[in-house]
């Protein structure tokens, strides 16, 4: 790492802890470990924590995208379909908690872009982080399924369709 590059995350650091204390938010290598913030280093903004929840905001509607295929594959790739057919009942379950509890988030993410309030960004990380915790272990409930049946189930007929 550049030492300007070393300079600027220390100050992303020092900018994080003041409104960290401020606001009771988990502290930054927990936000960094899963919603990777310190490329935030890289900017210069007057609203930092705006720009951590749009990191988060990004990360989470990523996965919900992805869960909600996994729920609707529709048109999806075949990989998809593949990943489909490991799931059970429990799997699926699970994704469904997870995806309404994502939705909601998603939900607020529109409010809070509506109007700038530096106390709803951070009441969005802090509860946001919160329940990404709860999703996460959900999540590799799942993923730890899905590795645990891939050599068994994954085999496409021979129509070469995996539906």
């Amino acid at each position: 790492m550049a030492e300007n590059d070393e300079r600027n995350l220390y100050q992303l650091k020092q900018d994080y802890k003041k409104i960290e204390k401020k606001y009771s938010l988990p502290i930054f290598e927990q936000l960094n470990e899963d919603f990777h913030i310190e490329k935030l280093a890289e900017l210069e903004t007057e609203f930092l924590i705006r720009e951590i929840r749009k990191f988060m905001a990004e990360r989470i509607g990523s996965y919900l995208r992805f869960v909600e295929t996994l729920l609707q594959p529709g048109n999806s790739p075949m990989f998809i379909f593949s990943i489909v057919k490991l799931l059970d009942s429990v799997d699926k379950d699970r994704l469904t908690k997870i995806y309404k509890k994502l939705a909601k988030i998603e939900v607020d993410i529109f409010e809070i872009d509506i109007s700038f309030s530096e106390e709803k960004e951070a009441n969005f990380i802090k509860n946001s982080y919160k329940i990404w915790q709860e999703i996460k272990e959900d999540f590799s409930q799942v993923v730890g399924s899905i590795k645990k049946n891939w050599g068994n189930k994954f085999q496409a007929d021979s129509k070469g369709y995996f539906g």
